[in-house]
């Protein structure tokens, strides 16, 4: 994630923030141009900004943001959309009169903002359904149903539907699920990442020059996907795993090895965004300790990886020493290396990166 600043005091500001704490100035998300900035209000029911990207423009805040206070976003005065950019993929939310549903919306649709600002940073297509019918995005927020018979609500994806189940904004519930697959690692942005893989897989790779690499990598998707998951639920994850997989989940099928990497990559571009956007440095004592220097990663996949490495290298240590679980729980085998890095040019050849 890049860093902010207000354009009225200069005062740091994050990328959920809605007001600036020091000048008092409204902030709002502008996904056209990938940035926070502070708004002036116009007084006919507009905002501009003094930032330079804005060239004056005049916005309004997300109809989402006005009504219901759960989006930090603005749209372009004159687009005919009351909803920003990634409220409007939106197309299911829960019923807001039961008791903590509002709240839950509020933590997906936040998960979803950030899922955008890194997508929208890697030049990836992201269009909703209503703009393209076959090949766009849309969300579902969905409650458990009150019939036994209906089941529990179920996270996944089809055809560019996202469907998220809100019982995972709930801190308490998603912990006791995570222990329960014996997950290292579970978060609503996690979920938001690993499904819309699902998705990009259909865009990028299922109909191209690339679907023959992809199974070189990953393994061929024609195997049976229903039972392939039965399986792995039934007897778990082969017992060298973490020598070809990110994650357990990954061994599952080859669509799931992709989702997981995929999201995977994710961590990583948004991460290192920050350490660049920071210009965070480690400057070892010793030659063979991890050395990083934010200033200086660049864009080719080895530099990445050298810059994740030395990352993780600093967080977990330092959760280490507050007494926490390792930040990264993760291990990167050269076999997930090679699958990152199909991931990476994948990426670069769809948008001529």
């Amino acid at each position: 994630m890049k860093v902010f600043h207000c354009d009225h005091c200069g005062q740091v500001v994050f990328f959920e923030n809605t007001q600036c704490v020091a000048c008092g100035h409204r902030l709002a998300w502008l996904p056209e141009l990938g940035i926070v900035a502070s708004l002036d209000d116009a007084g006919d029911g507009t905002w501009t900004s003094p930032a330079a990207a804005t060239q004056g423009a005049h916005y309004r805040r997300c109809a989402n943001d006005v009504e219901h206070g759960i989006c930090n976003a603005a749209v372009a005065a004159d687009d005919p959309q009351p909803l920003c950019r990634s409220c409007r993929l939106t197309r299911v939310i829960p019923d807001l009169s039961v008791p903590g549903n509002r709240e839950a919306w509020q933590v997906m649709e936040a998960a979803k903002r950030r899922l955008l600002q890194t997508l929208i940073a890697l030049r990836c297509p992201v269009l909703s359904k209503q703009e393209d019918p076959q090949r766009g995005l849309a969300f579902e927020f969905l409650a458990d149903s009150d019939h036994p018979s209906e089941g529990a609500a179920m996270t996944g994806h089809a055809d560019g539907v996202i469907t998220v189940a809100i019982a995972e904004a709930d801190d308490v519930e998603r912990e006791r699920r995570r222990q329960q697959l014996h997950e290292p690692y579970r978060t609503v942005l996690g979920h938001f990442r690993h499904e819309i893989g699902h998705y990009y897989w259909d865009r990028l790779v299922r109909d191209g020059p690339r679907l023959d690499g992809f199974r070189a990598a990953f393994g061929d998707e024609r195997a049976d996907y229903a039972q392939a998951l039965k399986d792995h639920y039934a007897g778990g994850p082969p017992a060298d795993w973490q020598e070809r997989y990110i994650s357990a989940y990954a061994s599952a099928h080859p669509w799931e090895d992709w989702a997981e990497t995929w999201a995977h990559y994710l961590h990583m571009a948004d991460a290192l965004e920050t350490v660049t956007a920071c210009g965070l440095a480690l400057r070892p004592r010793r030659a063979d300790e991890p050395a990083l220097d934010g200033r200086r990663i660049g864009t080719a996949f080895d530099d990445l990886v050298d810059g994740w490495f030395a990352l993780t290298y600093l967080l977990n240590n330092l959760n280490r020493g507050l007494g926490l679980g390792d930040a990264y729980p993760f291990v990167l085998s050269p076999p997930v290396i090679e699958k990152l890095r199909f991931v990476h040019d994948t990426l670069a050849e769809s948008t001529g990166g």
